[in-house]
């Protein structure tokens, strides 16, 4: 195994009871860091990362100011100075544009809150804790640099999540702290699933038929899982990243280059 010079590392890992987050939380735990694992469910992330248990566990509403600041108070008292954050948590769900259902737009505007401004809020608690050498890995997705049909609001959503990165490296450069951004492609994970399960619906056609053109559109036609990807996030928060920042790095298999 690859070592990232973690061992004993302040990281806080957000969306950390499934998908990607626990890939992240099971290698940084590999790595010998010390981990803050926040989600909004405890309970469930409790039991995700029972297999964990250095790692220290946080229930949070990043989309709530009050619950977001009692998490940071809290961190702070456990990692007076915290060396990497991985802004993981996010949405992913169709927003058909011509959607009539009566709370279409507060389904839009909810997860571009929960996608991009939970990030900037979450960043801004946990500044003072955060110094120079510090490295922040905000979720993007391929979705940041491309675009599909019927997911307007995750789009846009992770195109910003990459704007947010860009303007924060410039702005946290003088403090000596990095920030950058990952695009995963189709990674295996529910809500990658779910949105197969959408764009099949969509379509018409079944969900084999909706991945053979996903897969057919990468160089490496395999689903790719959280543990592949890991390896990225891990070099981020290394010291070998030092001289990175305000980059959106694609993982996808090759289906987006750029």
């Amino acid at each position: 195994m690859v070592r990232y010079g973690l061992d004993g590392v302040p990281v806080l890992v957000t969306g950390a009871a499934n998908g990607i987050g626990l890939g992240l939380a099971r290698a940084f735990a590999a790595q010998g860091a010390k981990l803050a694992l926040v989600d909004r469910d405890l309970a469930r992330l409790k039991v995700a990362t029972d297999e964990l248990p250095a790692a220290r566990a946080f229930a949070c509403d990043l989309a709530n100011d009050q619950s977001v600041a009692v998490l940071a108070e809290a961190v702070r008292e456990q990692f007076p100075e915290l060396r990497v954050l991985v802004n993981n948590a996010g949405a992913e769900y169709p927003t058909p544009i011509d959607d009539p259902a009566p709370d279409a737009m507060k389904r839009w505007h909810g997860l571009i809150d929960n996608n991009v401004t939970s990030m900037a809020r979450l960043i801004r608690a946990l500044l003072p804790c955060m110094r120079s050498g510090a490295s922040i890995i905000n979720q993007s997705s391929i979705w940041g640099l491309s675009a599909i049909a019927d997911f307007s609001a995750y789009v846009a959503s992770k195109h910003a999540v990459i704007g947010l990165t860009r303007a924060l490296a410039w702005e946290l450069a003088p403090r000596g702290i990095r920030v950058n951004a990952v695009c995963p492609g189709w990674i295996r994970t529910d809500s990658s699933l779910r949105s197969l399960t959408a764009m099949a619906r969509a379509s018409g056609r079944s969900e084999a038929e909706e991945l053979g053109d996903i897969l057919a559109n990468q160089p490496v036609r395999e689903f790719l899982t959280p543990a592949e990807i890991a390896g990225t996030y891990l070099f981020l928060a290394s010291e070998d990243a030092r001289p990175i920042t305000g980059q959106a790095l694609v993982v996808s298999n090759g289906e987006l280059m750029h």
